[in-house]
């Protein structure tokens, strides 16, 4: 059995262009009655003269609500179409073929009301943009077969973090137990040890015949509402939804916790969501977690919020500013140079 294949294809030697009509003294056009236009300087598109014609109230009895359009077409064949500008309800594209001496006509190209009322009528003048392609010559060309495309499947998107959430929320083959401010976790040590360095070494390492061996491993300096979270992004990479007003804390706290553990990914979301919330008020707290736990990014921009004269008073109006400069007398140093400099 044998088969043979081949494809062609029409091409069409086309060109392009457009003229801009613009008309002043609109309304004292009103005057002309319906059938009379006014008509454009003659243009050239593909070696052919064109002419547009405006007819202020009509081109006949039947359309002179309407200000009528037409294109004339001064010599040979040709394909175009009109548009304006900025399209609105009354705009459309219209295509059709012209022999010399030919026009494109659009009776209703719009109501007069409508265009007084619009934006497009300006200190008495509209404009109007007429795009025409002028099709020269089609030619047939050979070419090679196009493989039928392959075949596709579709395939839903990953849904791994749901089934860890799941195996999180049920608890099922946990083997080690977190016990935190009075509440216990149950997780998984292979996920904790693949997600963490810092819980590798200790999980499998030098806790492992202590607290790990009897299953229960004590967390202390760490609210419980934190470590849930905490694990639940180990879980999944994500964290859970919360109130507004908790935000800042948690995000605090969470930076904490993931410098702790080795989670680089986790301490950049918290870097980035502090960035976000710059204000008085948090300014000396997070600069002194941004110097503790190397967060240079967070810093700066805690120090280009502070470069403002205004912020800066507020800042250091706070309790918080006092201590800072106590815990973290470096990062003042610091920031008095960097607003001491010229």
């Amino acid at each position: 059995m044998s088969s043979s294949a081949s494809a062609s294809a029409i091409v069409a030697d086309k060109v392009s262009g457009h003229h801009v009509l613009k008309i002043d003294g609109f309304l004292g056009m009103m005057v002309l009655p319906s059938g009379e236009s006014v008509t454009s300087c003659p243009f050239t598109v593909g070696d052919h003269l064109w002419r547009i014609s405006c007819y202020p109230k009509g081109k006949d009895l039947w359309h002179r609500e309407f200000i009528s359009q037409f294109a004339l077409i001064g010599e040979e064949q040709a394909s175009f179409f009109r548009k304006k500008n900025k399209p609105t309800k009354v705009a459309s594209r219209i295509e059709k073929f012209a022999s010399k001496g030919d026009s494109w006509q659009c009776l209703t190209f719009i109501k007069r009301t409508a265009l007084v009322k619009s934006k497009y009528l300006k200190d008495d003048s509209f404009t109007i943009r007429c795009d025409i392609v002028v099709f020269k010559k089609s030619c047939a060309q050979e070419g090679a077969a196009e493989p039928a495309p392959p075949r596709s499947v579709s395939v839903p998107p990953s849904d791994l973090s749901h089934h860890l959430s799941g195996l999180l929320e049920t608890g099922k083959g946990a083997d080690v137990v977190f016990e935190v401010a009075g509440h216990k976790f149950f997780a998984h040590r292979w996920l904790l040890a693949a997600r963490s360095p810092v819980f590798n070494a200790e999980l499998f390492g030098a806790m492992k015949e202590s607290d790990v061996a009897a299953g229960v491993v004590r967390i202390g300096d760490m609210e419980a509402g934190v470590f849930e979270a905490f694990l639940g992004f180990m879980y999944t990479d994500s964290l859970p939804e919360m109130a507004k007003k908790e935000e800042d804390a948690m995000y605090q706290h969470l930076l904490v916790a993931a410098d702790r553990y080795n989670m680089e990914r986790l301490k950049l979301i918290c870097e980035d969501k502090l960035c976000k919330r710059i204000d008085a008020s948090s300014v000396a707290n997070v600069l002194a977690l941004a110097e503790l736990h190397h967060c240079r990014d967070l810093k700066d921009a805690f120090f280009e919020f502070l470069g403002t004269p205004a912020n800066l008073r507020e800042a250091m109006a706070t309790d918080g500013f006092e201590h800072l400069s106590t815990s973290c007398p470096s990062v003042v140093k610091e920031l008095i140079a960097l607003c001491s400099a010229p």
